[in-house]
Formats: structure tokens, C-alpha cells, sequence
């Protein structure tokens, strides 16, 4: 006899989990959340320079990161800084990609 299964919908929640995974997948995108989650908050110019990278190219996965809730941001004089935004998600993926 075979069990009864239950259905699993697609929900907007699902949807949302999916985008935020597949954003995580990049590797640049993982070393940024490593670098965030160790520091919480900071300055393009300090993530950028701590990874190595192009000030641009940090900025714009950034940005993208900050539209899909994983930062907020915050002025200061002419610097942008981003503020790790922490939820139940982030929390988790602490745990998963940073051995933390």
C-alpha cells in the first residue's frame, strides 16, 4: 500500500527562500556574508578592501544584497556602510557558510 503524501505548494515564503539562496551562491556574495557576519556593520570601502576587490564590483553585489534584505544601509559623511540585517534566515546560513 502506498502512504499518502502530502502536497507541498509554492508559496511566496518558498519563492522568496529560493531568491535569497540562489543569492548566497556566489562566491563573492559568501565571502561578504562571512566578512558580515564576523563585523555586523561596514563601509563599502573596508568590504571591499578586505576581500581584495573592486570597489564597484563590491558595490554592486551589495546593493543587490541589500534589495533581496540581507543589509540595510546607512550614510555617513560620504561613505555608505551596510548593516547586516539579522533574521531566523540569516541566522542559519551563519551557521551553514561560515562555520560560525
Amino acid at each position: 500500500m502506498r502512504p499518502t503524501y502530502q502536497k507541498i505548494p509554492l508559496t511566496s515564503e518558498t519563492t522568496k527562500m529560493a531568491r535569497l539562496l540562489e543569492l548566497a551562491g556566489d562566491p563573492t556574495r559568501l565571502r561578504i556574508l562571512c566578512f558580515m557576519f564576523k563585523y555586523e556593520k561596514a563601509c563599502v570601502t573596508d568590504i571591499a578592501e578586505s576581500l581584495d576587490m573592486n570597489l564597484n564590483a563590491i558595490s554592486h553585489h551589495l546593493q543587490i544584497m541589500r534589495d533581496n534584505g540581507y543589509f540595510e544601509t546607512e550614510r555617513i559623511g560620504n561613505m555608505i556602510c551596510y548593516i547586516l540585517i539579522k533574521n531566523k534566515f540569516t541566522k542559519l546560513l551563519k551557521k551553514i557558510v561560515c562555520n560560525q
